[in-house]
């Protein structure tokens, strides 16, 4: 069974959690974690770019200048892609570029990620944070008592906006449920702060 150290709020050591080895203890595999950010990062791409080509740019109807005897190289319209305020040729327009992965490699993905967090020492469990009133400041006292790197990553349970809306301001710090959890936030914090009723909620999904 993998071990971490469990933390209160004060950043004091409370206690011990032992952890499933099929979820937080498994080889990581850097093929599946890495398709997982390549997925989650093309995902989020809106892929709304769009230019105009020749035959939707406005103007150019009439032909500049009759076909022979001028001397100049024929031209049937000044939206061609060689005008200035031509159209573009070959621009790009609007696509998706979603990357769907399978569930076994999502699986294995978010088990490598949550392994090598373990691994690295980098998971710290928090018995609970409580707060009296939503305020940076008193988040921030806590992060620090937790002696959390500047990018970390807290996960609840549940949606707890007093948690949520204290942290949303402080710069690298996010905070995500159990069902919102994802390879790439994961991977991209130095900080990985789970509570304790998420990391067992975590163990229950993935076991």
């Amino acid at each position: 069974m993998a071990q971490v150290q469990v933390y209160n709020q004060e950043g004091r050591k409370t206690s011990k959690l032992e952890l499933a080895d099929s979820v937080f203890g498994i080889v990581p595999n850097t093929d599946a974690m890495h398709l997982a950010v390549v997925s989650y990062l093309a995902n989020q791409r809106q892929g709304t770019q769009s230019t105009l080509t020749r035959s939707e740019v406005s103007g150019g109807g009439a032909k500049p200048w009759r076909q022979k005897g001028t001397g100049r190289a024929r031209q049937g319209s000044t939206r061609s892609p060689q005008w200035t305020h031509g159209g573009i040729a070959l621009g790009p327009k609007p696509r998706k570029y979603k990357v769907n992965l399978n569930k076994k490699v999502k699986r294995i993905a978010m088990k490598s990620a949550l392994s090598s967090k373990v691994a690295s020492g980098e998971m710290m469990v928090v018995n609970k944070i409580e707060l009296e009133e939503i305020k940076t400041k008193s988040m921030i006292d806590i992060l620090s008592k937790l002696s959390a790197a500047k990018k970390s990553l807290i996960v609840t349970t549940d949606v707890d906006e007093t948690i949520y809306k204290s942290a949303r301001n402080i710069e690298g710090v996010k905070v995500a449920t159990v069902n919102t959890l994802c390879v790439y936030d994961i991977l991209n914090c130095d900080t990985f702060i789970v509570l304790k009723d998420a990391a067992k909620k975590i163990e229950e999904v993935y076991a």
